[in-house]
Formats: C-alpha cells, sequence, structure tokens
C-alpha cells in the first residue's frame, strides 16, 4: 500500500523544472554583472579597450594671398607728379603755399601770400627749408614769384590750354598749414569773374576744397600739369565752400615771365567805363564814356552801345568786361561783341597799356 501511495515525478515536469532552474541562474549572474558595471561604464570600459577614435575630417579653405591689382587711379597718380613740385611758404601774414616752375629756383605763388615782403621761408617737399627772396607781385591778378638758391629742382609742367568745364581738377597746397595736402573736384567753370579787394580777374573755378594756406599752390589736370593758381574762395563761414578761384596758368606764367625778365609789368587797357544793363532781354555792359585816343575810340566803340562779348566770352555786366580786359595782354586785337540800336556788331580792339583805373 505504501508502495502504491508513492508518487513520481514527470519525466516531462523534470525536464522544464531543470530548466527553469538553469535560465534563472543564468538571469541572476546577468543582473550581478550589470549591478557592479552599469551600462554605460561598460560601453565606456569596451570602447576604450577596443577602438580608436578618429577627428572627421573638414575642408579647410585659407584666404588667397594678395596680390595687388593696377588700379586706374589719375589722381593719385597726377599727386605723385606734381608734389615734388609743391612748396609751402611761411611769411610774417601767414601760410600759403607755391609751385615750382624753374628748376634753376624759381617759385610761382599767390602776391596776397607774400603780401609786400621782401623774403619768405620756404620749404620743399622732402622738408628742406630755405629762405626765399621774392622778386616782384603783380598785384591785379594776384601773382608772384619767389627766387631760392637752389638748382635742379623739380619744376612743374604748365598746361595753358584753356581747362574744359567738369574735367578734373586737383589742388595741393597747405590748408591750414598741413603740408602737401591733396584734394580734388571738377573745373566748375572757366572765365569765371572773381572780385578782390583790389580788381577783378578771369579765373578757372573749382569745387576741389581749397583753404586758407591753399593760396599759391597749384590746381592741377589727371596728367599732374598746372593749369592754375589757387588764390581765393567764396565762402561765407570762412572754410569750404566748394567755391575756389585759380589764375589761369597762361595768365600766371606770362606774368611770372615778365618778373623773372625785369620787363615792365603792364596790364591791358581798353578805354571805357560802362553800368549794367539789360536790353532787349540780353544782359551786358552799356558804355557809359569813351576815354579819347583810347583802343575803344579807335576801334569806334561808342556811348549807348552794349558790350556783350569779349574775346568770345559772354559779358553780363560791367565786372565780367574789367576781369576779361584783364585777361589779355597789351597789343592784342581782341573781338568786342556789341549791341548797337538793336543790332549785334563785331569790332576789332587793339589794346592798350592801362594807366589808370578804367576798362
Amino acid at each position: 500500500m505504501t508502495e502504491d501511495m508513492t508518487t513520481k515525478e514527470s519525466p516531462r515536469l523534470s525536464g522544464w523544472l531543470s530548466a527553469l532552474l538553469f535560465f534563472g541562474a543564468v538571469a541572476l549572474v546577468v543582473a550581478v554583472i550589470m549591478w557592479i558595471y552599469p551600462k554605460g561604464e561598460v560601453e565606456a570600459g569596451a570602447i576604450d579597450e577596443t577602438t580608436t577614435t578618429v577627428a572627421p575630417e573638414v575642408d579647410v579653405t585659407l584666404p588667397a594671398e594678395y596680390e595687388p591689382v593696377p588700379l586706374d587711379e589719375p589722381i593719385a597718380e597726377a599727386a605723385e607728379v606734381i608734389l615734388p613740385s609743391v612748396v609751402h611758404i611761411q611769411a610774417a601774414g601767414g601760410v600759403g603755399s607755391g609751385v615750382i616752375y624753374g628748376s634753376d629756383g624759381l617759385i610761382i605763388t599767390a602776391a596776397h601770400v607774400v603780401d609786400g615782403q621782401e623774403t619768405v621761408r620756404v620749404r620743399f617737399a622732402d622738408g628742406e627749408q630755405v629762405s626765399g627772396t621774392v622778386l616782384g607781385t603783380v598785384p591785379d591778378v594776384d601773382i608772384a614769384v619767389i627766387e631760392v638758391d637752389r638748382n635742379g629742382l623739380p619744376a612743374a609742367a604748365f598746361n595753358v590750354e584753356k581747362p574744359r568745364v567738369g574735367q578734373t581738377a586737383i589742388a595741393i597746397g597747405s590748408p591750414w598749414g598741413l603740408v602737401s595736402t591733396v584734394t580734388a573736384g571738377i573745373v566748375s567753370a572757366v572765365d569765371q569773374t572773381n572780385c578782390g579787394a583790389l580788381t577783378c580777374a578771369s579765373m578757372v573755378q573749382t569745387d576741389a576744397a581749397i583753404n586758407t594756406g591753399n593760396s599759391g599752390g597749384p590746381l592741377v589736370d589727371r596728367q599732374g600739369a598746372v593749369i592754375g593758381i589757387n588764390v581765393s574762395i567764396f565762402t561765407e563761414t570762412g572754410a569750404n565752400d566748394g567755391v575756389g578761384f585759380a589764375v589761369p596758368s597762361e595768365i600766371a606764367i606770362t606774368y611770372a615771365d615778365a618778373i623773372v625778365s625785369g620787363e615792365p609789368i603792364e596790364t591791358a587797357f581798353l578805354g571805357v567805363e560802362g553800368r549794367d544793363v539789360e536790353r532787349e532781354g540780353q544782359a551786358g555792359t552799356e558804355i557809359t564814356n569813351v576815354v579819347d585816343g583810347s583802343a575803344a575810340q579807335v576801334a569806334g566803340l561808342q556811348t549807348e552801345d552794349v558790350v556783350i562779348g569779349f574775346g568770345g566770352v559772354p559779358i553780363r555786366g560791367w565786372l565780367d568786361l574789367v576781369a576779361q580786359v584783364r585777361a589779355h595782354q597789351p597789343g592784342e586785337t581782341v573781338e568786342v561783341l556789341i549791341l548797337r540800336d538793336g543790332q549785334e556788331i563785331i569790332v576789332d580792339a587793339t589794346l592798350d597799356v592801362r594807366t589808370e583805373d578804367v576798362g
């Protein structure tokens, strides 16, 4: 009975139990390992022991080496040409500028810069300073010549042709004492009347910045050739307002040559007096008096004639006529365009030497 009641395990149940015990043991081992070595540490240890880290390739483009490309810089090129010929002038009344026009020591400047002095200090572009002697002045056109005891100086080239309105104009000088300063603009007008304390003259007008200290310095074209000598500005502030005036090179050279040669300084004389009028819609100068024996009388000019042109330049008033007469030399024959009895007439006048303060 006892043997009959004895229970035996089923072989199938015994197999499942063995398998369950085996996998349970494996799971316990794995759990112990994971508890001792957290996941991150295991992976980190594995990477350190079995792999090599390689930085990713980066496509780096280095800046190209700078290679200067020749540029069209006419102002810079003109400045390089003229700067060695420009001087700084120290006079009793202040500072000004000048330009070498004779390699043997001749310098052109403005008459008001030297202001009646016999000597001034001249500083060249290389910094050398010397004493200069004032050879002479022509206040009527604001031109003077200084001589220094030097030879082989870099004389500037002068372009005596009338400049074109709108062309490049470059001023070089010592504005406010700042030597070798370059400013640029254009020729704003030619044959422009500019009246000062002593006279009226025909000038080149420019918007290149001109300030105190520029007087006597050159106004040059894009080749670096002198087209005028800077002498004044129009301003309501005392500083540059973009309206500057220069004596045309032709006039400056004519009077400078006369000073150097010792010739008498003569200015032209037409021999009329006049007033501003507008007749038949045309502005001009009505002749109110003709001087006996003058160029005007010989040419047949009469009172009440209205001068509207002189030497091909329009005349809009009395000061224009004065300025244009001063722009010519005694002995020149000039065409004078007039209105007479409603008709335009051209007469030729051969200018005299001025001996009194009339046109």
